[in-house]
């Protein structure tokens, strides 16, 4: 079944636009995404006001669509609703035994390279959000897998900007990863718990101070 030009629109919006820290506080031009996404100015209006709907976008009468920066509460709302996902869902996961070590520490490798590396903000945090999501999705819970999908866009946008904020972020990253992976193969769910929250307190501090 073809994908619809709205359906183009909104894949293009929040997968190659909205997750890029420099939107943020910038007007988006109709027109150049219509040409550059290959549709015509309708489907990207409508995809548009989608994301008007999920307040990643205001649209402002005489000037067109705004994206809004994330304000220092907005942060704090973020951070907390991921601690309640995450933590929920790696104690799921302990105590049910799903807990997806192979994919966790295959991430964990790839991001340590990156970090050797000196690789772009945006390719790190990608993986990043490959191992929360793994987390998350072990908790088997569909609907909490999905709700955490669901905050990809801002989640991408804070992590760049995070990366970004701070030049050692990356490999401090590796290792409050590395802590979390630890306390789930010891089997210790306080020390899992408490890694999860001083891994986004810190991440936190930082898009804060930034």
């Amino acid at each position: 079944m073809p994908i619809s030009g709205r359906d183009k629109a909104l894949h293009h919006l929040r997968e190659a636009v909205l997750v890029d820290p420099e939107v943020e506080g910038t007007f988006l031009n109709e027109g150049e995404l219509a040409t550059r996404i290959g549709v015509s100015r309708t489907p990207v209006r409508e995809a548009l006001l989608l994301l008007v709907a999920d307040g990643l976008v205001e649209m402002i009468p005489g000037r067109g669509a705004y994206v809004p920066p994330l304000t220092g509460r907005q942060i704090r709302e973020l951070m907390e609703l991921r601690g309640v996902l995450e933590r929920h869902c790696a104690e799921r996961a302990l105590a049910e035994g799903t807990v997806p070590f192979a994919t966790l520490r295959r991430v964990l490798a790839e991001q340590d390279e990156l970090a050797e590396t000196g690789a772009d903000a945006t390719a790190f945090i990608d993986r990043d959000m490959v191992f929360h999501q793994a987390l998350v999705d072990a908790g088997g819970n569909t609907m909490l897998s999905r709700t955490y999908a669901g905050l990809r866009v801002r989640q991408r946008r804070l992590g760049v900007a995070a990366v970004h904020a701070s030049s050692p972020r990356q490999r401090a990253v590796c290792t409050e990863h590395e802590r979390i992976v630890r306390a789930l193969a010891e089997g210790d769910v306080v020390e899992a718990r408490a890694a999860i929250d001083d891994h986004l307190a810190l991440t936190q501090r930082v898009l804060l101070e930034a």
